[in-house]
């Protein structure tokens, strides 16, 4: 009766918002634990609208995950006094107290510098088409980099980080929107702010950065939001800890429904788990999201829309006062809905967007097709090809590696396949905390702790590397080769330079011997396997036959990445 009563009140829930919105003719999606897909479809079009319709709100939705569109947000940095401390010098008196407090300088020393240590991506040029002709926040292309958020509000021009600067990479000279951002810092930039800001006085910051009054007071408010935030580095280069910066950060608030502020708990934070267990992901792929029912590497939100439940998260770990975001949210649902239209229909990249279809050997691929569809298909679902059509034979090879189908599960489902499980253990440290939130439940959003993780959908797997959700895999090689016998370390460097920063062979980084030199001077660019939460483990025993012998050769398992390099 309960999971009844919840259901309806969530079916009356969701129009009222959309019609409220001005989405009063659209269809309101299924966000309940029960919700299927008829297999072989997606939610491509979520609220299905037309394919006319649905690009104006790719559009919009695009310009707020590039502009962030939450003006209450509780981290603001004063922008045009940022930009005039960047170019002051060494003798500048904040960053002498700033190199007091931390020990040493900034690791970048002008805008430029920031956005690349970041890890932000360079907007494409206007002449992009495709998927890659992404739309400029303003109209016109800007001079600084996607996830760089600039801000007009009362006190003055502000920057944030918006949702590019996780969800975006630029891979051998184009931009992909929806794709994990391989080399993100935003945590990193969390860290370094816990450390530094708190300890300025904003009158400092103020004579330091010619900042104005109302400047002085954004940066103080800033300020003082950084002491409800709890924030911890990520392992390595890659991941994310957007986990632990949610649990830690509701650890220094009151326990009641609002998460209210609390002094005491700044000072005092209430002990979690978190603290030290290491719960590190890759930030997700939005194209996937299709084709799910539940959200998260390991499915654990399992009601609710993810890009609502992705906003909550967001300002937790941002500080915000949650009684001025419900607020924000009540009035601002058409940008809720419009990136939720954006991020459901984002496509996946091709590989031949970035290499000749003759570089794919057909008929090998459809070997590995074969062995794909006898080892794989149950938990990664199937993908029809184009040169599995009746014309298929009089295609070009372009068309014959297209994907023409996806069928994924109705309902997408949780598999523990022995990969590394501290990532959904860590869920428990912060899931009733979150579920009783008056927030949570007037979106209707429900985490629920699990045991394992989704097996994705595969489509763009080729441009995904590296692998698994802990980033703990370099390349599909290795994915195909015992866990025993993965590499130990790796770097994560950067996607500049296919010939050398990728291996066209083995779909990933390059390993070993065939590392860039310059990509060594990068510590936290090193993947150390041995580290807590980013084993190597599990995701084999699909190879192995019930004695335990592998079924393929070597050759056959090269064949199926051929395939996959075609998703």
């Amino acid at each position: 009766m309960k999971k009844i009563k919840s259901l309806i009140c969530l079916v009356t829930f969701v129009p009222t918002l959309l019609m409220a919105s001005g989405y009063t003719d659209v269809q309101a999606p299924d966000w309940t634990r029960d919700a299927t897909l008829t297999h072989g479809s997606s939610r491509a079009d979520i609220y299905q609208v037309g394919p006319k319709r649905l690009k104006e709100l790719q559009t919009k939705g695009y310009i707020h995950a590039l502009k962030y569109p939450i003006n209450v947000t509780g981290a603001l940095i004063p922008f045009e006094p940022l930009e005039f401390f960047m170019e002051a010098d060494h003798t500048n008196p904040l960053r002498k107290l700033i190199r007091k407090i931390s020990g040493k300088a900034l690791p970048f020393q002008s805008m430029e510098e920031m956005y690349k240590w970041l890890g932000l991506n360079p907007f494409n040029d206007e002449n992009a088409t495709g998927i890659y002709k992404i739309p400029y926040p303003e109209g016109e292309k800007p001079d600084y980099y996607m996830g760089a958020s600039i801000l007009d509000t009362p006190q003055g021009k502000a920057i944030t980080f918006s949702c590019a600067t996780c969800h975006s990479q630029h891979m051998f000279g184009k931009t992909v929107m929806g794709l994990t951002n391989k080399r993100p810092r935003a945590n990193m930039f969390f860290t370094l702010a816990k450390k530094t800001v708190p300890l300025i006085p904003s009158h400092v910051f103020k004579a330091a950065t010619r900042a104005t009054e109302d400047e002085r007071k954004m940066f103080r408010k800033t300020k003082y939001n950084l002491f409800a935030i709890g924030a911890v580095e990520p392992q390595v280069l890659g991941l994310d800890t957007s986990l632990p910066q949610v649990a830690l950060s509701l650890s220094r608030r009151k326990t009641d429904e609002l998460a209210s502020k609390s002094r005491f708990y700044e000072r005092f934070p209430r002990k979690n788990k978190l603290e030290k267990f290491v719960a590190d992901s890759k930030p997700a792929t939005w194209w996937n999201l299709k084709y799910k029912t539940r959200w998260l590497a390991d499915g654990s939100i399992v009601e609710g829309n993810p890009i609502f439940t992705n906003f909550l998260w967001n300002e937790i770990g941002r500080g915000t006062d949650l009684v001025e975001l419900q607020d924000w949210l009540e009035k601002n649902m058409d940008k809720v809905q419009d990136l939720t239209a954006a991020v459901f229909a984002t496509e996946a990249p091709k590989w031949t967007d970035f290499f000749p279809a003759d570089s794919i050997d057909i008929e090998k691929a459809k070997r590995g097709e074969t062995i794909f569809n006898d080892t794989c298909k149950k938990c990664h679902g199937t993908y029809q090809k184009g040169w599995s059509l009746t014309q298929g034979p009089g295609l070009s090879a372009e068309e014959q590696i297209k994907t023409v189908q996806v069928l994924y599960h109705e309902k997408t489902p949780v598999k523990n396949v022995g990969t590394d499980p501290q990532r959904w253990q860590g869920t428990h440290a912060f899931a009733d905390a979150l579920n009783n939130l008056k927030v949570s439940k007037w979106m209707k959003t429900v985490v629920e702790p699990q045991e394992g993780y989704v097996p994705p959908p595969l489509e763009g797997i080729w441009a995904r590397y590296p692998y698994f959700h802990n980033n703990a895999v370099p390349n599909l090689c290795a994915l195909f080769t015992p866990p025993a016998q993965r590499p130990v370390t790796f770097f994560q460097g950067p996607a500049n330079d296919p010939e050398t920063d990728f291996t066209q062979e083995c779909v990933g980084y390059p390993v070993g011997k065939d590392i860039p030199k310059e990509w060594h001077k990068e510590k936290d660019a090193l993947f150390d396997t041995r580290k807590p939460g980013l084993r190597n483990t599990g995701h084999y025993k699909m190879w192995l036959d019930e004695e335990g012998n592998e079924k393929y050769s070597w050759q056959e398992k090269m064949a199926v990445i051929e395939y996959l390099k075609t998703l």
